[in-house]
């Protein structure tokens, strides 16, 4: 094997050294640069801070605590911001559509600070859904030693005994509307869902894609089953800053670690969890910024001999505070492992392979059923389930847990977006038998593919969950569940059969052959599209209109760079 670049200095020697960057040397001692320090490796703390939400109202103090590891490693840190879109608050909105795009601008902002002032190596630290991916594909673009911190996931809210978070606020409005629950009621759990700091507390999007991030190696263990505010995540911030130095001295890349089977360990394990439908779009943008090969088809092959075995929300009983209280991912990662699930000589930011972190580790204790044994698991293959046929001929993604069954025929009841579908199903025009069809909410036609939490919540509040489906070329909140299916590809914006769909047209759902079909001849189908002209975005100006114009099939990931 050819030796390593050294890489400790490879980026911030250019900025430092010689007489000809005094000028760059004068600038960096305003804000606290020694002489000693300029002939250290400069780490870059990325901070996901911002107080507008709690999933990332205390990241600026992990930050510090990732610098104070850099700093003990005998590096120099330099901590920056970049942005975050608060999906919970912006969910059922118009600012929902700039959920997904904040994904490219994080990575984006990463890139070019670490770019553009020579950092070495970089500690990235992400709350919200977005936080992670956009963090992970700006590591991967840079391929600069680096670790990514999870900050942690939030404390359950308690009601009348119970544990609650988001997305029983978010059912408590269909229960609400239906006349099962009081307005005092309603305003009650509103008030004590959100106790703190951290993510949303089930296997939503934000602890799956930790989880995932754990399997590919780039997080350090234990990273993301810890608390948002336990002092083992203070501890986690202070190795990672520490870790990247390691990295440096070893010349390891985040392109070592994040490799074809490090991608697969990461779906397994978002399987083996019952994980969010977005950690497909997400794992795909990120495999194809560090040039990995991965398409929707691998999901469903590792899927088809990964049981799920996380008795997590939305579709299970527990929060990922029990998770955390009986022994994180890893023993479930060990227990893949010893099963042949899990590849064992992935590489990893400890400098050691995944087997080699999960060689200690002790399994769940006998008395928990947070976690189920693979012998005996919830689902005994995957809940993510990739689609094909007449309405999703690039694919889509369905996330059906069994419990609401595995095949839903239905009529259409068809909504150009959001906004018309909602007040339907609150009002009670959505009917037992039903196919909701949400369209023009894809990643151009939206633009920014929404999430459709507040739909899918409010057929859960009702009481519908076993009795409508719904689909949509948008996506959906990891803490959706019911029977629905996402990511419908290509979508209506661009021409896709979705778009075609007629009030009383007959649909078909089978996850078990794992097809989606719109039971209208093809002679029918193409009379319908000579008639109908497919309505793009509709903005010219500003970011949204950019990434409709960049943005790729969420077959692809719904990456921005695809065709450049």
């Amino acid at each position: 094997m050819a030796k390593k670049q050294d890489l400790r200095r490879a980026a911030s020697h250019f900025v430092h050294d010689g007489a000809d960057r005094t000028p760059n040397r004068s600038m960096l001692r305003a804000v606290g640069f020694s002489d000693a320090d300029f002939k250290k490796s400069v780490v870059g703390v990325a901070s996901t801070w911002s107080d507008l939400t709690p999933c990332n109202m205390h990241i600026d103090g992990l930050a510090k605590e990732a610098a104070k590891g850099v700093t003990q490693a005998g590096g120099k840190a330099i901590t920056f911001g970049t942005i975050t879109v608060a999906d919970g608050i912006s969910m059922g909105t118009k600012g929902m559509r700039y959920s997904l795009v904040s994904r490219e601008v994080i990575a984006d902002s990463i890139e070019t600070v670490v770019g553009g002032e020579g950092f070495d190596g970089v500690v990235a630290i992400g709350g919200c859904d977005k936080n992670i991916p956009g963090c992970l594909i700006g590591i991967a673009r840079l391929n600069r030693p680096a670790v990514f911190v999870y900050g942690g996931s939030i404390m359950p809210g308690i009601y009348k005994n119970k544990p609650v978070d988001i997305v029983s606020v978010f059912e408590a409005v269909g229960a609400h509307a239906s006349g099962n629950l009081s307005s005092k009621e309603l305003k009650q759990i509103e008030k004590c869902a959100i106790p703190g700091p951290g993510s949303c507390g089930g296997m939503y999007t934000a602890n799956t894609m930790a989880s995932a991030a754990e399997a590919l190696g780039i997080s350090l263990p234990g990273s993301a089953s810890q608390l948002a505010i336990s002092k083992a995540k203070a501890d986690d911030c202070r190795q990672a800053g520490k870790t990247v130095l390691n990295l440096l001295k070893k010349g390891i890349r985040p392109s070592d670690i994040m490799t074809k089977k490090a991608f697969e360990n990461a779906i397994t394990v978002a399987i083996a969890l019952g994980g969010s439908t977005n950690c497909v779009l997400h794992l795909l943008a990120i495999a194809h910024t560090i040039n990995v090969p991965l398409s929707l088809d691998d999901f469903t092959r590792i899927g088809k001999r990964v049981p799920v075995v996380g008795n997590l929300k939305p579709s299970g009983k527990y929060n990922l505070s029990h998770l955390s209280r009986v022994g994180g991912i890893a023993p479930l990662m060990k227990e893949l492992l010893d099963a042949g699930l899990l590849h064992g000589d992935c590489l990893t930011v400890t400098g050691k392979t995944m087997a080699e972190n999960l060689k200690d580790v002790k399994p769940y204790g006998k008395n928990q059923d947070v976690i189920a044994p693979l012998s005996k698991p919830l689902k005994k293959d995957s809940h993510l389930r990739i689609l094909y046929g007449n309405l999703a001929k690039e694919g889509a993604v369905a996330k059906i847990s069994g419990q609401e069954g595995l095949r839903f025929d239905g009529k259409a009841i068809v909504f150009e977006c959001e906004e018309d579908a909602l007040p339907a199903i609150l009002e009670g025009r959505v009917k037992p038998g039903h196919v909701i069809v949400v369209r023009n909410e894809g990643p151009v036609g939206g633009p920014g593919m929404r999430e459709m939490l507040a739909p899918t919540s409010a057929v859960m509040g009702r009481g519908l969950g076993k009795e409508v489906a719904l689909i949509t070329d948008g996506r959906f909140s990891g803490g959706s569940h019911g029977f629905v299916v996402g990511h419908i590809s290509p979508e209506a914006a661009v021409g896709g059969p979705i778009g075609l769909i007629k009030n009383g047209d007959h649909i078909i759902i089978d996850a078990v052959k794992n097809t989606l079909t719109l039971d209208v001849s093809a002679t029918e189908l193409s009379k319908r599209a000579k008639a109908k002209k497919a309505a793009r975005a509709p903005e010219k100006r500003g970011v949204l209109a950019k990434y409709a114009k960049l943005v790729s099939s969420a077959s692809t990931g719904a990456v921005t760079d695809k065709n450049l």
